[in-house]
């Protein structure tokens, strides 16, 4: 699915396996960027899909995940290995990925165990600065859904782009959710008034009004 010139989606429910979130490309140039990994099961279907798209995976510099929960990061070390990038998450979600707790994960929810990944860059501010070819990348902190959710923005086609996963949620005390941040991080998504934004399971959404209402849907 193409989003803009520099963003497609090459991985979920439909695009590679039923258990996988969103995972989600954005190309500029020689250099590539994925956002979330899914599950692991559509593993082959997600390598498969970039390379339908004409990207070498010697060129995807990062793979950005933005929270700790197995069906974004299930499928991350075996992405880490094939592609050699560097993997990013935020500092307080790292320690679940990297000891492969398979209760904050959720993996258990699938009846699956987390592999230990190694997590290259532990974000500690927000936001936190990145670029792919002549795009800025924005990580912004939002926590609520998991300790260490993050968001991340991006411009394209002069559009600002919100790769927004898991805005619905759920919330739940054994992944270590809290309302309150969930609820401030709502608000502080709608200041950003995106042009689109790449949920993780719920599709894609054009347009400030759409996104606006999207997000609002769940305050």
């Amino acid at each position: 699915m193409k989003i803009t010139s520099h963003i497609c989606q090459v991985g979920g429910s439909e695009e590679s396996h039923v258990s996988d979130a969103s995972v989600f490309l954005i190309v500029d140039g020689s250099e590539a960027v994925l956002v979330d990994a899914g599950t692991g099961r559509g593993h082959n279907e997600i390598i498969g899909n970039i390379d339908r798209v004409g990207v070498k995976l010697g060129d995807i510099k990062y793979l950005f995940l933005t929270h700790c929960h197995y069906d974004h990061t299930g499928g991350a070390n075996a992405l880490r290995i094939a592609t050699d990038c560097k993997v990013i998450a935020h500092e307080l979600d790292s320690a679940f990925i990297e000891n492969g707790n398979s209760e904050v994960t959720a993996a258990s929810w699938y009846g699956a165990t987390m592999e230990p990944t190694p997590v290259d860059i532990k974000v500690q501010h927000s936001p936190a600065d990145f670029r792919v070819g002549s795009i800025e990348l924005k990580f912004y902190h939002t926590p609520g859904h998991s300790p260490g959710s993050a968001v991340l923005t991006a411009f394209s086609d002069g559009r600002l782009v919100l790769f927004g996963q898991d805005v619905h949620g759920p919330l739940n005390d054994v992944i270590l959710s809290n309302r309150g941040d969930y609820l401030q991080s709502l608000e502080f998504m709608l200041s950003l008034e995106a042009d689109i934004i790449c949920e993780g399971h719920f599709g894609v959404y054009f347009g400030k009004e759409n996104v606006r209402r999207y997000i609002e849907s769940f305050l």
